[in-house]
């Protein structure tokens, strides 16, 4: 998923409408995405009161498990993702997946359409993302102001959830008309036109799906489906890997070929398609040797214009090529980086932490979002490194220079960055339009919020080589003794 400044994944539901005072709504689908805040869950409501807030809340928290975006999405050429379910664990072997029973949202009224939208943000908004106070108390008291009269119109009840929204004081939680909506939808990041996700077995082994295809585009006319399972890229088999890393080995120059390995339904037969690439994402990585300090040490320059799906790739190679130069330090340039897929700055700090060393906490609601993201493999560069931050520095880029920071792997220099941390979801609403909610929000390593604080920086000026070493290695000393203590 591509956004312009500050993370990933479709998840499509059953799509299915009723009355709200029959049956609960269902969301068609939420992207989740990670924003930053910037331009680019627990009283029951009325419905839950019939008996389905189980249903509901099992849909509204739907979770999210490809990659993630944060601030504006930038929409492709392709029309909208096919929106139909994945297959359940009892329709196996079926090679079609079945669309729920739909009912016309023809019925449903203006009423309705606002109260999916109350509902929505009753269930997921995380309290104290605003800048005014919170609660389901005051929420209730803000729907029974709106019912007081009936919705005639369609623009009226757009403008109604508008107003609702701006009562949360919250300027990232905000009201998509179906035309922005749409935009969304047609977010593409593997290059072919499908969006993918993990889905455990019951073994509890993850599986790479089809979550979304879009109608028309390359994987689509070559025969990929939606809910089919990835076996392999290029004859490499995916076994193992992560729905973004498999993103990122479908990436490739525009009109070159891909050829992926695919089985319909859950033990049908695999089949291998060859699928043409219409979408390429630049490569955002810029680097060079340098020799710094009196005795000329070799040091690796390198600039990260922004984290899409090819970061993580182009910068191992450029690691790679400045360790064979023999580089003593790295100064990662994150100036003017304004975020990008937050996945792809979560796997970049990873290629310098350690083992178990925490890149981020998230804080929210929903269980989903109280977890802490930790690094799994050693290191691939364990040199010095110098973060070159500015105010501009936000969202993707706070990530990592606060993992590498606070995990005594990095100095920061600059200025403090912008402060951009809030994790949000898009909900698709029963007309088409959508709702982009704040569910969460980063927690950087040391426990200190980035969203609205930022983060601040060692050093003012450029510090020299030794200054560097000196100050890690005493954040390493600190940190053994914080351990012990």
């Amino acid at each position: 998923m591509i956004c312009s400044s500050c993370h990933h994944s479709l998840i499509l539901s059953t799509p299915v409408r009723t009355k709200r005072q029959t049956s609960c709504h269902r969301r068609r689908f939420r992207l989740t995405v990670f924003f930053a805040a910037g331009n680019c869950y627990n009283d029951r409501s009325e419905s839950d009161k019939s008996g389905c807030s189980s249903e509901f809340v099992q849909n509204i928290l739907l979770r999210s498990l490809a990659g993630f975006l944060s601030l504006a999405l930038v929409s492709s050429n392709y029309p909208p993702l096919a929106a139909e379910s994945l297959p359940s664990p009892a329709e196996v072997c079926q090679e079609e997946v079945a669309a729920g029973d739909e009912v016309s949202s023809a019925s449903a009224t203006n009423d309705d359409l606002v109260e999916e939208a109350w509902e929505v943000v009753n269930e997921s908004f995380i309290a104290g993302a605003g800048r005014r106070a919170w609660s389901p108390e005051k929420w209730l008291q803000e729907k029974e102001y709106i019912f007081q009269n009936n919705i005639k119109t369609r623009s009226r009840a757009h403008n109604v959830i508008q107003k609702m929204l701006a009562s949360l004081g919250d300027p990232y939680t905000r009201f998509l008309s179906p035309a922005e909506f749409s935009k969304m939808a047609k977010y593409d990041v593997t290059g072919i036109g499908i969006n993918l996700r993990e889905v455990p077995d019951e073994n509890g082994v993850a599986k790479i799906k089809v979550l979304g295809v879009i109608l028309d585009g390359p994987a689509h006319s070559a025969g990929v489906k939606q809910g089919d399972e990835l076996l392999s890229v290029n004859g490499l088999d995916i076994k193992g890997k992560s729905a973004f890393e498999v993103s990122s080995m479908l990436q490739g120059p525009k009109e070159t070929f891909v050829t992926v390995e695919v089985r319909h339904g859950d033990c049908g037969l695999a089949h291998s398609i060859k699928i043409q690439r219409q979408n390429v994402a630049r490569t955002p990585i810029f680097y060079r040797l340098e020799k710094m300090g009196e005795g000329n040490v070799p040091v690796g320059y390198v600039h990260i214009k922004e984290f899409n799906a090819l970061a993580r790739k182009d910068l191992i190679t450029a690691l790679k090529n400045l360790l064979d130069y023999g580089v003593s330090y790295l100064v990662l340039d994150l100036r003017d980086n304004l975020g990008g897929l937050v996945q792809a700055g979560i796997e970049v700090a990873k290629l310098f932490l350690g083992k178990g060393d925490t890149v981020i906490y998230t804080a929210g609601r929903d269980a989903e979002m109280q977890k802490a993201i930790i690094a799994d493999t050693s290191p691939f560069f364990s040199r010095p490194i110098i973060v070159l931050v500015n105010n501009r520095t936000a969202s993707a880029s706070e990530i990592v220079a606060s993992a590498l920071h606070d995990n005594c792997k990095a100095v920061i220099v600059g200025e403090r960055t912008y402060g951009k941390g809030l994790i949000q979801s898009v909900y698709e609403l029963f007309d088409g339009s959508g709702l982009v909610v704040t569910i969460g929000k980063y927690v950087t390593t040391n426990h200190m919020d980035i969203n609205g604080n930022g983060i601040e920086p060692d050093f003012s000026r450029f510090p020299a080589l030794n200054d560097v070493s000196n100050y890690l290695s005493q954040c390493q000393m600190q940190r053994v003794g914080s351990v012990k203590v």
